[in-house]
């Protein structure tokens, strides 16, 4: 379940949202996806597969917040 932002409603993920850990501030980049786990370039943070979890620190998903620039 995904809590770091918008308590966990990921409908109002947009699909460009780049989403920061709340543990190691790893940022997840739909654009670059995540050569460690093998997601695309393109996923979004919502089409994530459950068993993603933070590349640096392992941290889960609903660890990561929303990054307004």
């Amino acid at each position: 379940m995904f809590e770091g932002s918008f308590l966990g409603d990921a409908a109002r993920l947009a699909d460009t949202d780049r989403l920061e850990c709340g543990i190691c501030w790893t940022v997840y980049d739909p654009a670059e996806g995540d050569p460690h786990w093998g997601i695309p370039p393109g996923t979004p943070f919502a089409q994530l597969p459950e068993h993603w979890r933070c590349p640096v620190c392992d941290a889960p998903q609903h660890k990561f917040m929303v990054l307004r620039d």
